[in-house]
């Protein structure tokens, strides 16, 4: 069974499409770097990031 869409409805698909990639790809790693840094308070924010901190 296909279902046919306006091209209104496609066009609001496609800018809805786009606004979950632009929040999925600025999103995902200050949240990810949040989640690390809120489940190990002992933790700075540098010794997170950095890739060679002694604590990882």
């Amino acid at each position: 069974m296909a279902y046919t869409l306006s091209e209104e409805s496609k066009e609001r698909l496609v800018r809805i499409h786009e606004a979950v990639q632009v929040t999925f790809r600025y999103g995902l790693v200050p949240l990810v770097v949040y989640l690390g840094w809120s489940q190990s308070p002992g933790l700075s924010l540098i010794d997170i990031v950095s890739p060679f901190s002694p604590n990882a």
